[in-house]
């Protein structure tokens, strides 16, 4: 097939490098062979791209690609705050006017993109937002929903969860074969730029990141949708530096999250891409800061938690061909165990830190955490319904077991 991973693809590039080449010798005229060497430079790059492309198994659609590097998901509807009202559906449905159809919406769902402006930290941003066929459903009209917010790598966007990681065909499929439960997805910008990367860290003199992903955007989305507030009925997971990110959030605010899960993440910063002088450039945030740096170092800082403190649960996944990502995960997994036993880790064989790996791990994700946070959602209501105070369910709560895969730790 003619797409960026096909083989008809690479034997096209490979036949118009191998033509200009023929040319380039063939030819006496100068010009025309300055002209063909030119030329072949261009397939010979593309096909290098292309291979690197493969590799990762990033972009598997011509679509897909042109859709992410834009920054775009094909015809997403963009809602404002007040047209979502109070995010009931009938307010919802009229804001998108007759672009909408209800009838799909029962059916698949309805990603729509927003701006999502911080209160605390005063950024705002771009965010995708995906609700679940259940949330235009009248057995759920009086149901607030959990949420999960996921996060993208670096360089990315949140597009890249819908064009790249495929979530949307995924988590409709995992609810079809009700292995997973209806959650609202959240999908924020984490860097502000594809340019940057800043590990949704907050700078100690600069851009307050972690504040506008933990705490502003889960703060907007209850407030604008029938969904939780922040606790133990929302979710927070990513890929690469979004693995990062969730776990980094999720401990921080640990009252926030009853559930993170880590594509492929590590624990403990890098050096983070910022904005200087309107350029990209590596900083170390906490270079005058041992102790920040520590606590943003999930590896040590999980350490120095005393072990009664409340955390969420979490999920762990790498891909087997990059031992660095499996020897990452698999130490974090055993500080964990101190205080959760059974912490899932899914080693996916034969990938390494690539697309292949956290699309391949995403659905065995979904499938564990959303009955964690419905299951969180149940004991909340009934709190509330007693008027008693909330209790911190998921210590008690067992998620579903990470079927057996061939390279899963035990």
């Amino acid at each position: 097939m003619l797409e960026p991973q096909g083989t008809v693809f690479f034997l096209l590039l490979l036949a118009a490098f191998g033509g200009l080449v023929t040319w380039l010798v063939m030819t006496s005229r100068v010009v025309f062979r300055v002209l063909a060497a030119l030329l072949a430079f261009v397939p010979a790059m593309v096909f290098g791209i292309a291979v690197v492309n493969k590799y990762y198994d990033y972009y598997q659609t011509w679509g897909s690609l042109v859709s992410d590097l834009s920054g775009q998901a094909s015809s997403v509807p963009h809602l404002s705050a007040a047209s979502l009202g109070k995010g009931t559906s009938k307010s919802l449905v009229g804001s998108l006017g007759q672009a909408n159809d209800a009838a799909l919406d029962a059916q698949y769902g309805l990603l729509f993109s927003t701006t999502i402006a911080g209160r605390r930290s005063h950024i705002s941003r771009q965010a995708y937002v995906y609700l679940p066929p259940q949330y235009f459903s009248k057995a759920y009209a009086n149901y607030r929903f959990p949420a999960i917010e996921l996060l993208h790598g670096s360089p990315g966007d949140p597009a890249a969860w819908v064009n790249v990681m495929n979530v949307i065909p995924v988590f409709l499929a995992a609810m079809a074969a009700h292995k997973a439960d209806p959650a609202v997805l959240v999908m924020p910008n984490t860097d502000g730029g594809l340019q940057y990367a800043l590990q949704c860290l907050n700078d100690p003199h600069g851009i307050q990141d972690m504040t506008y992903v933990g705490k502003d955007v889960p703060a907007w989305v209850a407030a604008n949708l029938r969904v939780q507030t922040s606790g133990t009925a929302w979710g927070i997971a990513g890929y690469s530096e979004g693995g990062y990110c969730a776990v980094n959030i999720g401990l921080q605010y640990a009252a926030s999250f009853g559930a993170a899960g880590s594509l492929s993440g590590y624990f403990s910063p890098t050096p983070s891409q910022l904005p200087v002088d309107g350029k990209p450039r590596d900083v170390n945030v906490y270079a005058r800061d041992a102790h920040l740096e520590m606590v943003n170092s999930p590896d040590e800082y999980i350490l120095h938690l005393p072990i009664g403190d409340i955390i969420p649960q979490f999920f762990l996944a790498a891909g087997a061909t990059d031992e660095g990502d499996v020897a990452a995960a698999t130490t974090f997994r055993q500080e964990l165990e101190l205080r959760d036993a059974g912490v899932p880790l899914d080693i996916v064989p034969g990938g390494g830190h690539q697309a292949l790996v956290w699309r391949s791990a995403l659905t065995p994700m979904l499938e564990w955490m959303t009955p964690i946070l419905t299951a969180n959602v149940a004991t909340i209501e009934y709190e509330l319904k007693h008027h008693h105070h909330p209790v911190v369910p998921h210590k008690v709560v067992k998620h579903r077991p990470v079927k057996d895969k061939a390279a899963t730790v035990d």
